[in-house]
């Protein structure tokens, strides 16, 4: 799976663009002035292991965990997001304790396997339905961008509308996992490249995806 191939999976599996995809395929240089941040503590990138095992658990093969997905997160955040999208992020940690104590009357970390699924299941819901609506706020304000630039307005200036905090988390585990050693060679089958063209593979429904990693 190269890297194109992972981002059209993430866009089919959350509703949305992969939030700082052009930062991704160029190599993650910013172009912003340093922000506030700095790292994720390590608490938060536990706890992020922890949401990112229950989007990708292990099974037969290794989960989110053992890929280590948290300081994976940290990385990415810090190396390739702008400051605000950097905020919306850590933000969420809160936010998933906040909606964890209003649907199960505990923080994350407290609940069980099943009730971190339930959780996670309604979050994921409720991103997508953000998403719609972002979607269209934005197509509205590249139509609004685009008159400006007809009537040579040059002091309009577009909103933004920030990202569902899910969603980045959603998005960030499955790279993390997939790009990392456990997904790429465990959790899809790996041949090392340089590797034979064999036109008449067999493939039987339910085998894994291919690795390129």
């Amino acid at each position: 799976m190269n890297r194109r191939e992972l981002l059209r999976l993430v866009t089919l599996a959350t509703g949305s663009a992969l939030i700082g995809s052009e930062l991704l395929l160029s190599g993650c240089n910013t172009t912003e002035a340093p922000s506030a941040f700095t790292t994720l503590s390590e608490n938060e990138m536990a706890f992020l292991d922890e949401v990112g095992e229950t989007v990708l658990p292990a099974t037969s093969s290794p989960g989110a965990k053992a890929a280590g997905v948290g300081k994976f997160i940290n990385i990415m955040i810090r190396d390739c997001y702008e400051a605000d999208d950097q905020q919306t992020l850590r933000d969420g940690v809160p936010a998933i304790d906040k909606a964890s104590e209003k649907m199960h009357g505990k923080k994350f970390l407290e609940c069980t396997p099943q009730q971190r699924e339930q959780l996670l299941i309604s979050l994921d819901k409720e991103a997508k339905e953000y998403q719609q609506g972002k979607s269209k706020f934005d197509a509205d304000q590249n139509e609004l961008a685009n008159k400006a630039k007809l009537d040579n307005n040059a002091s309009f200036r577009k909103e933004k509308m920030p990202p569902h905090y899910f969603t980045m988390m959603k998005q960030l585990v499955m790279i993390g996992f997939f790009t990392s050693k456990a997904g790429a060679t465990q959790a899809l089958r790996h041949v090392a490249v340089p590797g034979r063209y064999d036109g008449e593979m067999e493939y039987k429904k339910g085998d894994k995806a291919w690795s390129s990693k």
